[in-house]
């Protein structure tokens, strides 16, 4: 078992670097464009010791144990050469698939696996001397398969005290080749994405590991309409166009939401944006929003900028707020876009639409950019670069996260400060404010417990303002707008939908910016069409997002693990709370800030709006009908 283990191992390296090296030659001209023969040739054996790491791990460390009976050696060479002939299958497919979908093969190829017929038809119909080829080439692979890992003599019986010794030690090894990484988090496809062309990141992984990672993060995507209830597509898109403010007309049947936005403030030319999530700084801290008063550097910068009194988020975690920022996308009960599959490529963001005028498009994290997914999904979806902690300049203090708010923000400066007339976006996400509460001493005099939520609240409150101070005087004040939001509040709990938890800060600061506080409900996913118009951009773009400068708001929407809340102001100062659980009639409440639910007789237009807005992201998801027209060429 152990030498036919060995053998399998470096016969299907070879394999897939070989494989990887025809790609490379094949696609050259991208792959050189993007200076990618090294990053795609590295990073793709990083990824390929990280799945022959899972299929050799089984019969490795059992080999000590029965490695010299006949039978286990019979069944590991049927193993090995099964793994064998879908490692074959797959990178055979996989120029076809490129041509056809621009991507290594991924989840449309076990999608359509559900539909032999129609599939398997077409293939023969347009592509038969390819399928002819590639069934030779298989053919020809699985005979070398069956020479190489022929079941030969059985391992020698070892002695019994080595046993456990040399399984545990093949079991570390194998452990650490599907980590891939010493870093305490796993590599995954993310780590080794390096580009703006999705394609050639793709080339860094191989088609195995590539779909069976697809098949895996489709479990992530819990539909709407399993839990909620039904909507017709028509009456689903009617509701959210109307809640938005879009004419019945649509642009596109293809995008159902795409419209043009004309940008209530004219510029001479646009401006930059910088947008800056801050981590958990929910509105409990801020006294400005009723908090504990953590925030005097943010608190007084509101007196000086578009200061939101009632923004929620639309989730509990980075990666929901992210998504909202980045792409002004609704909430579902699935995991965020940024870590599912359908959204790889070809999903709208902000700075694919701003790349469309000339923008260069930047994500700057003082952690490591591959956690969910960010750097796979920003590099897919139009921005330029991704700058994580790798890449940042002397950092001062890096703790478990990452580096700290205050490296990032001098980042945010070295860069703004070397641009040049281009203008660009970067969005910035912050680390500090999170457990284990590390941050630099000699910033902040703690109170009581230094590593608390408290000190690092006022730390990251610290970092804030330091950099405006600096940014102030800097030669990119003057055309730049920058937008300081929270992604989520901490350690949300409570009721069923805890609408003060999803309360946050966010303040808009910058040239033609008004100076007031705001006391109407909005959501994270009003402030991208918001700042589109502040910079001065018009644009035509599919996010349901109210522009703040021309159109009241009103409205927010929350999703509370299987619970989603949908807010709405009214008459008055009369508030309504639309809460949806999985397989329940809607509950409808009167709410008053910060935390009082009084349960009212059902609102059915207001639950029927509810519904269409919990249904429609799921829907545009999983349909792939959020995004850009393609350009013409």
């Amino acid at each position: 078992m152990r030498r036919l283990t060995w053998r399998f191992w470096w016969s299907a390296l070879l394999l897939l670097t070989l494989s990887r090296i025809a790609l490379v030659a094949w696609q050259w001209p991208r792959v050189a464009a993007v200076d990618g023969i090294w990053p795609v040739m590295f990073g793709g054996l990083r990824m390929d010791l990280v799945m022959l790491g899972m299929m050799i791990a089984l019969p490795a460390a059992l080999s000590p144990w029965f490695g010299h009976f006949g039978i286990a050696q019979r069944i590991t060479a049927w193993w090995f050469r099964a793994c064998w002939f879908l490692l074959l299958l797959l990178e055979a497919s996989t120029p076809q698939f490129i041509t056809e979908y621009d991507s290594r093969p991924n989840r449309l190829y076990f999608e359509y696996l559900g539909h032999p017929k129609e599939v398997f038809g077409m293939l023969w119909e347009g592509y038969k001397f390819v399928i002819l080829g590639a069934i030779i080439l298989i053919a020809i692979g699985m005979w070398v398969g069956f020479k190489l890992f022929a079941a030969g003599p059985a391992d020698r019986p070892m002695r019994w005290w080595l046993r456990p010794l040399l399984s545990l030690a093949l079991i570390a090894f194998c452990v650490m080749s599907i980590r891939g990484t010493l870093d305490h988090r796993p590599i995954n496809a993310s780590t080794v994405a390096f580009g703006n062309d999705a394609m050639v990141n793709t080339l860094a992984v191989n088609s195995f590991w590539n779909v069976t990672n697809a098949a895996y993060l489709m479990t992530n995507e819990k539909s709407s309409f399993d839990m909620y209830g039904k909507m017709s597509v028509e009456e689903m898109n009617h509701v959210v166009r109307q809640a938005a403010g879009l004419s019945d007309k649509m642009m596109d049947p293809y995008f159902p939401t795409l419209h043009e936005q004309t940008a209530t403030i004219r510029r001479d030319k646009p401006l930059n944006l910088v947008i800056i999530l801050q981590e958990s700084l929910g509105a409990q801290y801020s006294k400005a929003l009723g908090g504990a008063g953590l925030t005097p550097e943010l608190d007084a910068l509101g007196q000086h900028g578009w200061w939101f009194e009632r923004a929620y988020a639309t989730g509990t975690r980075s990666i929901r707020g992210l998504e909202a920022i980045s792409t002004g996308f609704l909430p579902t009960p699935a995991q965020a876009v940024l870590a599912l599959p359908r959204a790889e490529t070809g999903f709208f963001t902000l700075a694919e639409l701003l790349g469309r005028q000339g923008y260069v498009s930047r994500f700057i994290y003082g952690g490591e950019a591959h956690f969910d997914n960010m750097r796979g999904f920003f590099l897919g979806n139009g921005f330029n670069e991704v700058i994580d902690l790798p890449k940042f300049v002397s950092p001062k203090f890096v703790g478990s996260w990452g580096a700290s708010d205050e490296d990032m923000f001098n980042e945010i400066d070295r860069l703004l400060r070397s641009d040049g007339d281009r203008p660009t976006l970067t969005l910035a996400f912050s680390v500090s404010n999170h457990s284990p509460w590390e941050y630099p001493k000699g910033r902040i005099e703690p109170v009581g417990d230094p590593a608390s939520v408290t000190n690092t609240v006022r730390y990251a409150d610290w970092a804030i303002g330091d950099f405006f101070k600096k940014a102030r005087q800097a030669p990119y004040w003057n055309n730049t707008i920058f937008m300081v939001v929270a992604d989520h509040d901490a350690r949300v709990s409570g009721n069923l939908v805890p609408v003060k938890h999803f309360h946050i800060p966010a303040l808009i600061l910058g040239p033609g910016v008004p100076v007031k506080k705001d006391a109407q409900i909005i959501s994270q996913i009003d402030l991208a069409p918001t700042l589109l118009s502040l910079i001065g951009v018009d644009a035509v773009h599919p996010m349901i997002g109210r522009d703040l400068t021309r159109h009241a708001s009103g409205r927010a929407m929350m999703q509370f693990g299987d619970n989603y809340g949908y807010l709405k102001s009214g008459d008055g100062n009369e508030e309504t709370l639309v809460v949806l659980e999985p397989g329940k009639p809607g509950r409808t409440s009167r709410y008053r800030a910060p935390d009082t639910y009084t349960q009212i007789e059902p609102d059915r237009e207001q639950e029927k709006e509810a519904l269409a807005h919990v249904l429609w992201p799921s829907w545009a998801y999983r349909e792939q009908r959020y995004g850009l027209p393609a350009l013409k060429k």
